[in-house]
């Protein structure tokens, strides 16, 4: 995986968080991280990212 000072705080941060997501991450294709990055940067509150990532952890999303 890329050097979490590489990627946005909050996004490192929720990775950080979550295993699963960041083993995703982490084995994506160059072209496939910058979607997710592209993604990142229009996410607005600490509940938008957590969303994204379950996500692309592969979770369901409660509530």
């Amino acid at each position: 995986m890329e050097p979490l000072k590489e990627l946005p705080m909050g996004f490192g941060m929720a990775l950080f968080e979550n295993e699963q997501a960041a083993h995703r991450f982490a084995e994506m294709r160059p072209e496939q991280k910058q979607k997710v990055l592209q993604q990142v940067h229009q996410v607005d509150s600490k509940a938008e990212m957590r969303a994204l990532v379950h996500r692309l952890g592969g979770e369901e999303e409660n509530g």
